[in-house]
């Protein structure tokens, strides 16, 4: 068992490996009217046996479909129906026990249920362990936009426990992996380097990349809660990774959130080659790495134009430009950079080209 570590930020903690007394002390302190978990297919069988155990009582279960497709408006008004029949009222609180999107979902639910009660994140798998715990961003997707509906609040706590990873198929680590990738190239040139090493990704000891990169983006947010600057530098890679994503979402052959990522990250990393200054080697280096942990997923060009049009929509945009967070170095990141459509197709290209 690894030491408890807690990782503060202005409103709220961050507690890995101390599950069982964080919980357990924030519910003794608070006297909550009542509490519901919210969980998908998922992780009610993978995870909440074990919730249940560390948590040492019976609650009701809100219970909804797994995945991207679901985060929106009609799986909410789901979410809110069941808490309203549950009874549940200002002074309850809602337990997200899962992903990305149960986090996001269920976060964005609490906060608008009765203007706002009560909840606690406990993410399950890698990337929102990661990613999702930190910056209180909360939300769904609506009219095809990822997360294009939300608001900012933060949750009571977060409890992170690496145990909950060894319920996670591999594809589901290498898609969260992605982000900690993310964090190193955008903050930390050691940890790229250190990451570089990793290449069977079942022998890793997650606990120890799980609070550096946490770290890393605590210290963004906490300098930029509302994005309005350098909290931008987070979105490198998901640009044009939520805009493969997107169209992604309609095919048979999906991709994760993570390997999209992989991909953007790949593209927006020979925009920063073109534009931004960043090297022929450190883009070679990110590319060749990047493939070797996710492999080439061939895109279509006749889906580029949709993937643009995706790109264009994009909330952090200005105008009608498309905006980058770009490297101009390993570690060293640009803000409100914009590419034109022409390097964009191209930057694709590149990525397709990698396969020959």
């Amino acid at each position: 068992m690894r030491n408890p570590l807690r990782i503060c930020t202005e409103n709220y903690d961050i507690h890995i490996n101390d599950f069982k007394k964080s919980l357990k002390d924030l519910l003794e302190g608070k006297k909550y009217s009542s509490i519901a978990v919210l969980v998908d297919e998922n992780t009610e069988r993978d995870c909440l046996p074990l919730f249940l155990e560390m948590l040492g009582m019976e609650i009701p279960i809100i219970k909804i479909s797994s995945g991207e497709i679901h985060k929106n408006i009609n799986t909410c008004q789901f979410i809110w129906k069941q808490m309203m029949e549950l009874g549940m009222g200002r002074h309850s609180l809602l337990l997200n026990l899962g992903g990305g999107v149960i986090g996001d979902m269920g976060g964005f639910c609490a906060s608008t249920f009765k203007r706002g009660i009560d909840f606690i994140q406990i993410p399950t798998t890698l990337l929102s362990q990661v990613d999702a715990s930190v910056g209180g961003k909360l939300g769904i997707d609506f009219m095809g936009i990822k997360n294009s509906i939300g608001v900012f609040n933060d949750p009571q706590t977060v409890c992170i426990d690496p145990i909950f990873l060894k319920t996670l198929p591999e594809r589901e680590i290498r898609s969260g992996f992605a982000e900690i990738i993310k964090h190193a190239l955008i903050k930390n040139e050691n940890q790229w380097q250190e990451i570089r090493e990793i290449k069977d990704l079942s022998q890793v000891d997650w606990h120890v990349f799980i609070a550096d990169s946490v770290k890393i983006k605590r210290d963004i947010v906490q300098e930029d809660p509302f994005e309005k600057g350098l909290r931008k530098a987070l979105n490198f890679g998901h640009t044009i990774g939520h805009g493969i994503e997107s169209v992604f979402l309609e095919k048979p052959d999906f991709l994760l959130h993570g390997e999209a990522i992989a991909i953007g990250m790949i593209c927006e990393s020979f925009i920063s080659n073109e534009i931004a200054g960043l090297s022929d080697k450190e883009l070679n280096s990110i590319s060749s790495y990047l493939l070797s942990i996710f492999g080439h997923q061939p895109l279509e060009k006749a889906d580029f134009k949709a993937m643009i049009s995706i790109m264009g929509n994009d909330k952090k945009n200005i105008g009608n430009k498309i905006n980058f967070t770009v490297l101009n170095g390993i570690g060293k990141v640009s803000i409100n950079e914009t590419a034109t459509k022409t390097l964009i197709i191209k930057s694709l290209e590149y990525y397709n080209g990698l396969a020959l």
